[in-house]
């Protein structure tokens, strides 16, 4: 019943904070770099640095909430998603947009690695499944804030929008207040230095074959996904294509992803997790390459569909497959690294995808994206024909 409880009360402040950080994201973010002045290559950096900030730190952050255990942490994080919005009132220059973008940062930074911990630790059966309704719930956010700040924007200046945004992110404390503390921490008694605990996270970290394996997928993933984000509205609109379609095209694919992940979890639990890994990115393999040849408005929004069905079927998947070698007192260390290569995914689509429509054009670029994912998606399959698991373990895990 605690489990239950402690499980439905994180998804809920999870998705109350997500959501009003995505608000404030997009389009408020760069409209309001804009009209500060930022140029445009500046406003890219505004943009990603928060993004970067969890890189760098959702390592330490996990190791720390190993530590010390995953509440106080998940108390500091909801303190910075209700309080820093009401900074933003203070910008006047896209430098003092761009310090705070750092600061605010540190919010996700907190949330991703220990959330994840704290579900995880929650069930010790079905955990694909579960971290896929604990998944849907963050996803949600992702639909729903850009479509709550556009319409906010339009009788709204950014900044009485970020004061909202924070109003909505302080009613999180009321879950976060009922959770029921407890979970791994270490005892005074047998518990390290910092110094000695962070090498030995690290240390286990890098010996877990299934962290490399995981992150390594979910990045690659991340670079496609985040290059389509990037430059799919601008190809569509050098073709005419009305912006609010893509908007809707984005809408149906983290929609698709969202109702679908529990049971891409399930079917990870059931059937073994690289079968469906191999399966999700086949599905985004595929769809890539079709966007440039997408006709009409059914065409792209069954690929946003199939796009979404793809992450549904790989996120879930990778969580789990770590889970099954990572310690127990390791766990908040091993989702920090997880979060780390994901975020280097993320900053290193949009680049990537720049070179690359550069030097070929968009059409190539999807191409290119597709093709990589596919030959990943066919490596996975060639592994699990042979029985040759990269990560050494029975990555089929009945209840």
């Amino acid at each position: 019943m605690k489990q239950r409880r402690n499980l439905i009360g994180i998804t809920v402040a999870d998705f109350i904070v997500r959501t009003a950080y995505q608000i404030g994201k997009t389009p408020i973010l760069p409209i309001f770099a804009a009209r500060l002045g930022a140029p445009w290559t500046f406003l890219g950096f505004i943009v990603s640095v928060s993004t970067i900030t969890g890189m760098v730190l959702k390592p330490a952050i996990g190791i720390l909430s190993d530590r010390w255990g995953r509440y106080r942490w998940l108390i500091a994080g909801t303190v910075l998603f209700a309080g820093v919005p009401f900074l933003y009132r203070f910008v006047e220059t896209p430098d003092g947009l761009f310090g705070i973008r750092v600061f605010h940062g540190l919010a996700t930074a907190i949330y991703g690695p220990v959330t994840l911990a704290f579900v995880a630790e929650q069930t010790k059966t079905k955990r694909a499944e579960k971290l896929g309704w604990f998944g849907m719930a963050r996803q949600a956010g992702y639909i729903l804030g850009p479509v709550i700040g556009g319409w906010l924007l339009l009788t709204m200046d950014p900044v009485s929008v970020f004061n909202i945004i924070g109003l909505l992110s302080c009613l999180a404390f009321i879950p976060v207040f009922l959770l029921k503390k407890g979970g791994h921490t270490r005892s005074w008694i047998d518990r390290p230095t910092i110094r000695r605990q962070a090498a030995e996270a690290l240390k286990a970290g890098i010996k877990t074959p299934s962290i490399w394996f995981s992150g390594g997928l979910e990045s690659g993933l991340f670079v496609a996904l985040y290059a389509t984000k990037a430059f799919l509205p601008v190809y569509a609109s050098s073709l005419g294509v009305n912006v609010a379609l893509i908007g809707t095209f984005f809408a149906i694919q983290e929609g698709t992803h969202m109702v679908l992940k529990p049971m891409g979890g399930r079917l990870g639990d059931r059937f073994g997790y690289l079968g469906v890994i191999f399966i999700g990115m086949s599905f985004v393999g595929i769809a890539l390459p079709l966007l440039a040849l997408a006709n009409g408005m059914f065409g792209l929004f069954m690929l946003a569909m199939l796009i979404g069905a793809g992450q549904a079927f790989v996120f879930p998947a990778t969580i789990a497959l770590v889970l099954t070698q990572i310690s127990s007192a390791y766990t908040g260390a091993g989702m920090g690294l997880i979060g780390t290569l994901k975020n280097a995914g993320k900053v290193v689509g949009p680049i990537l995808g720049g070179i690359l429509i550069d030097r070929f054009d968009f059409n190539q670029m999807f191409q290119l994206m597709g093709v990589l994912l596919l030959l990943g998606a066919g490596l996975i399959w060639y592994w699990g024909q042979r029985g040759l698991s990269p990560v050494s373990v029975n990555v089929s895990v009945q209840e």
